[in-house]
């Protein structure tokens, strides 16, 4: 019998309690990291499995399973970063610490909280739209930026960082989130998208305006030009670029960039050789019409840069991090002003190309419209 979509995920997801306890109290018995692997790869398609029988097949969309088994990896993300954080105890003590004990830095505990609150209300979101037969293909679109970014730097600093010799075969349970995502991704962009109720006339005259008359793009170019320079100066920073003005910023205002755990490093770098890109991008189109992946990679890069921002933040304030990369407390102010801001601005850029998004749509011909007025 299959359960209803959302209370059956929602079960499934709270699973995540009885058997992080059950895995951590086996794996401290077997004291194995390969048993830890294989325990934990049995867990990953036993899940796939009941996701499918609660009710994939009823919805006839198989990303149902995938989000129904990520609500549950959330879960198990959450008691993660709150047995980290002294909050509950006895759940996953031995598995972080033998398994994916990267997971215990300031870094992997702030992924997990994103994961365990963000990406969850996510899942559920998406798995009640698509109950209700609603589009979610935004939220998705969203949620793959999200992930992406979180999975990228996350393997990236675990490779080149401080716990690259401690890796454990447990760190090849992460390849098979790789490829469901990038699968995953592929379906949401296969999805139709809502065509908005505009006629060619008004599609026209807005991608008729020049920049000037449009204050609200004005000001997102204006940001998107401060962000690309902010975004080139850090990733300079991480390059130990010599120039006074980055050895001055990265030890009296972001030291968490000197950390040898690498995530920052890693972080500054994904956003140098790609969100970098993508800003000149966006410039582009928002002075150039006609630029139709501008909502759905708006959002996708909103979500990326809203996940690495917090983690980002958390992670260079948070009391793991050791003493000497922390945060200075005469450099608090500014370097929140200047991260929320960076982190704000991709989300108004994509509220902004789904709110209005005639400037963005491929032009068509006036006459067309008032032919199809007359019949």
């Amino acid at each position: 019998m299959r359960l209803p979509a959302v209370p059956g995920a929602l079960a499934l997801s709270l699973l995540a309690f009885p058997v992080a306890f059950g895995v951590n109290s086996a794996a401290a018995l077997a004291d194995s990291p390969g048993a830890l692997m294989l325990t934990g790869a049995l867990v990953l398609a036993g899940l796939f499995v009941i996701g499918f029988v609660s009710g994939g097949s009823h919805f006839q969309d198989p990303l149902f399973c995938v989000f129904a088994v990520f609500s549950f990896t959330s879960v198990v993300d959450l008691i993660i970063s709150l047995e980290e954080d002294g909050y509950i105890s006895g759940f996953v003590e031995v598995y972080v610490r033998e398994g994916e004990p990267y997971l215990r830095t300031a870094h992997g505990i702030m992924i997990c909280y994103w994961d365990g609150i963000v990406h969850y209300a996510l899942y559920l979101a998406m798995i009640t739209a698509m109950s209700q037969r609603k589009s979610y293909r935004n939220l998705g679109l969203f949620w793959l930026g999200s992930l992406m970014m979180s999975i990228v730097v996350f393997l990236l600093g675990n490779l080149i960082g401080k716990y690259s010799s401690d890796i454990s075969p447990a760190f090849l349970l992460n390849m098979p989130y790789v490829l469901i995502l990038i699968w995953a991704g592929l379906r949401l962009f296969q999805q139709p998208k809502a065509l908005p109720c505009l006629t060619a006339d008004k599609i026209a005259e807005e991608q008729h305006k020049g920049l000037h008359q449009r204050p609200q793009d004005l000001g997102l170019v204006l940001f998107l030009i401060l962000a690309a320079a902010f975004t080139f100066f850090r990733g300079l920073v991480v390059l130990d670029c010599p120039a006074d003005s980055c050895f001055e910023y990265i030890y009296q205002h972001e030291p968490y960039l000197r950390d040898p755990v690498a995530y920052p490093k890693a972080q500054m770098l994904v956003y140098l050789f790609y969100v970098l890109p993508f800003f000149c991008l966006c410039i582009y189109g928002l002075v150039r019409p006609s630029c139709a992946w501008m909502p759905d990679w708006s959002l996708v890069f909103a979500g990326a840069v809203a996940q690495a921002q917090f983690s980002h933040l958390g992670s260079s304030l948070h009391a793991r991090t050791p003493f000497p990369y922390q945060t200075p407390e005469d450099a608090w102010w500014s370097f929140l002003l200047t991260n929320v801001l960076y982190a704000l601005g991709p989300q108004l850029l994509a509220y902004r190309c789904l709110r209005r998004p005639a400037f963005f749509l491929p032009a068509a011909p006036a006459s067309l419209d008032k032919g199809k007025k007359r019949q």
